[in-house]
């Protein structure tokens, strides 16, 4: 996987709260440091900064998600390419069966249950 893309920051956000909880926002003042892309100033999102075509989509792990509701969905996964990310409206008994069925067929588990 690639590196980390850094945070990209508003100019200003540090004066103003509401600006730290907003995204970013292109520069477009004047004299603004920040858009004529000075040393030391904010970075900007540029095309540089995306990530391959072969890794997008994927979490971080280097997995495509997979979603799983019932145990259809989750017999069908690839192990090798594929992680298993169990649907908040599993309940802990299912949860934990399917965790159960996961580790046996050796699937990758990105979200596995509290007790396990």
């Amino acid at each position: 996987m690639s590196k980390r893309k850094p945070e990209f920051k508003r100019v200003d956000y540090h004066r103003y709260k509401k600006l730290r909880r907003s995204g970013w926002r292109k520069p477009k003042g004047v004299h603004n440091k920040a858009r004529v892309y000075k040393k030391g100033k904010f970075l900007s999102p540029s095309i540089g900064y995306g990530n391959k075509s072969s890794e997008k989509g994927r979490h971080p792990s280097g997995y495509f998600e997979v979603l799983v509701k019932n145990e259809k969905e989750l017999v069908a996964i690839d192990k090798e390419t594929q992680a298993v990310m169990f649907s908040s409206k599993l309940g802990k008994r299912k949860k934990s069966q399917f965790y159960a069925k996961a580790q046996e067929l050796g699937l990758k588990v990105l979200n596995p249950p509290k007790e396990a």
